[in-house]
Formats: structure tokens, C-alpha cells, sequence
């Protein structure tokens, strides 16, 4: 069983309180998870235009 699936399925059944709280940053972090993918994006071509420019 995953790590994710643990959180929103067994949790709840063990400590309630706690398991929303944990849902809440899951939420999160799937919502700003295509923001951080584009900055590594931007940051990888950044990196490597830099690299070429030098030599």
C-alpha cells in the first residue's frame, strides 16, 4: 500500500484530527506541484544556456 493512500485511508481510522491535518498539506502540495516542476524546468535551461555560453 502507498504512503499516500495510508494517509487518506488509514489515518482517518486512527487519529482524525490528525489525518486532516495531513490531507490539508497533501492538497497543497498536489496544488503547487506543477509550479515547482515549471521553476526546475526554467532552472535546468537556465543552467545549461550559462554552461554553453562560457565555453
Amino acid at each position: 500500500m502507498s504512503f499516500h493512500k495510508d494517509m487518506i485511508e488509514r489515518l482517518p481510522l486512527i487519529n482524525k484530527r490528525l489525518a486532516a491535518k495531513v490531507r490539508g498539506v497533501l492538497e497543497l502540495n498536489k496544488a503547487e506541484r506543477h509550479i515547482r516542476g515549471g521553476e526546475a524546468t526554467r532552472k535546468k535551461y537556465r543552467e545549461n544556456k550559462e554552461t554553453v555560453e562560457k565555453s
